[in-house]
């Protein structure tokens, strides 16, 4: 069972990025897949969420209206479309994958997921 992340580089302020979540060994369209980040210095934060079963997002007030969280179930992958990105959206990003139905109060909640992937980062230069 294994997550890889990918798509994170360098890019200026209001580029966009695409990341992709690919899972092997297990089917992505049972588990709720998140999105977390972490800045140097900061805790890791949730940024985007698609719950299994209806697919119904998540997205931490920051990110709204600039990033999209879509789901491929034929190639096994979720992705993170991220738009108009800013300095403060540097960060390793994370995907992970977990059994959980969340709600509002739990889908950023890091220790709700069962498998994560290695991370990648996104620099924004301003």
């Amino acid at each position: 069972v294994q997550l890889q992340a990918s798509g994170g580089g360098l890019v200026q302020t209001g580029g966009s990025l695409r990341l992709s979540c690919a899972a092997s060994g297990f089917s992505l369209d049972y588990y709720t897949i998140t999105w977390f980040r972490q800045a140097p210095g900061k805790e890791r934060e949730g940024v985007s969420c698609i719950r299994r079963s209806d697919g119904y997002k998540y997205y931490a007030g920051s990110v709204k209206g600039r990033f999209t969280i879509s789901r491929d179930n034929a190639k096994n992958t979720v992705y993170l479309h991220m738009n108009s990105l800013q300095p403060e959206d540097t960060a390793v990003y994370y995907c992970a994958a977990g059994v959980i139905r969340p709600i509002l109060s739990s889908w950023a909640n890091p220790g709700a997921y069962e498998y994560w992937g290695q991370g990648t980062l996104v620099t924004v230069s301003s």
